[in-house]
């Protein structure tokens, strides 16, 4: 299934039934008082959160939804029903903004909350509202209002505990699959990952925790260079980050530069977010190489650790050190 986080689409709830104009007509009652029933009120465009769902590729076949409208009232005090309303089922995590305004409307970041995207109209008065002690037979009713409509857009945010970054063909895809049972694909070349993937990670006795891996970023991800503006909106949410990197690059102090740069430039407090930083590849180093960039970085974090995501060492260490990060953070 194609991943798609960005949709347009157009919502118009339904419009409230009319009043009726209506007497009542009993035997040998010839000039009965007013009985026209109200109109029902049209159903609303309710948008819905559901765990479960990490996409929007149902807008692509979909993009305009309609409530259905009140029925019209009737004769002998008959109130129109009201219009059903139309649900739409979104992933948790998902943006509702204006297309006009561009202004956030909704975000629905757990499961089941709502958003009333367009109101139902409410359903016309019958003639009974105008009867009076100097009008007693009124012949007037009123029409239903309309209901809203709107063009809206949607962006989704992936909600996860950890979110893995780095450049392309640090290992972050092969990681994700050592610490969950996601299996997103994996080769040696750049930009194997093209859409992000979503892994679950359980360790002991450890709550489970959800992993996001983004696809790798690149110097001007901020400014959207590589998609890396749509990228990392999905880490905006995360706990904790896990930042990825190719020990075993001769550029590999650079390369921690660039991403955390990029962090900062597309939102300050991601650069404060609680990180792990990951030597990756520790397999192609001397061990004193390893314990020489480990003393360097922990001048930028204190957490650092090294690995080999292809051999699984350091697997489980890093596994505990993610769960009781996130841990201490619910203090």
């Amino acid at each position: 299934m194609a991943f798609i986080d960005e949709a347009k689409f157009f919502v118009k709830a339904g419009d409230g039934g009319n009043g009726c104009v209506s007497f009542r007509r009993e035997k040998f009652v010839p000039k009965g008082g007013p009985n026209g029933g109200d109109g029902g009120k049209g159903g609303s465009v309710i948008i819905r959160a559901v765990k479960g769902m990490h996409s929007l590729i149902d807008f692509q076949y979909r993009s305009h939804f309609k409530a259905e409208r009140g029925e019209h009232g009737q004769g002998k005090d008959m109130h129109g029903r009201g219009g059903k309303d139309c649900i739409v089922d979104v992933p948790v995590g998902s943006v509702i903004r204006s297309v006009d305004t561009d202004q956030v409307l909704a975000d629905l970041t757990s499961d089941g909350a709502t958003f009333i995207a367009a109101a139902g109209g409410e359903g016309g008065m019958g003639n009974p509202h105008f009867a009076s002690g100097t009008n007693r037979t009124p012949r007037i009713a009123t029409n239903g209002k309309a209901g809203e409509e709107f063009w809206l857009k949607m962006e989704l945010k992936l909600i996860a505990d950890v979110g893995l970054v780095g450049l392309p063909n640090a290992g972050k895809s092969t990681l994700l699959s050592k610490l969950s049972a996601a299996h997103p694909k994996i080769a040696s070349y750049p930009f194997t990952t093209l859409e992000p993937q979503l892994g679950v990670m359980q360790y002991k006795y450890h709550e489970p925790c959800i992993i996001a891996d983004i696809p790798g970023l690149v110097a001007g991800a901020h400014e959207g260079i590589g998609l890396g503006h749509k990228f990392l909106r999905h880490i905006e949410r995360t706990s904790v980050i896990l930042h990825v990197l190719d020990a075993a690059d001769e550029n590999v102090k650079e390369n921690y530069k660039i991403i955390s740069n990029e962090l900062a430039l597309y939102k300050e407090e991601l650069a404060h977010r609680t990180q792990i930083l990951v030597l990756n590849k520790k397999d192609l180093l001397d061990e004193s190489d390893i314990e020489t960039l480990i003393i360097y970085f922990r001048l930028y974090c204190q957490n650092v650790m090294s690995i080999s995501g292809e051999m699984g060492d350091g697997i489980d260490y890093l596994k505990e050190t993610i769960a009781l990060t996130l841990e201490q953070g619910k203090i």
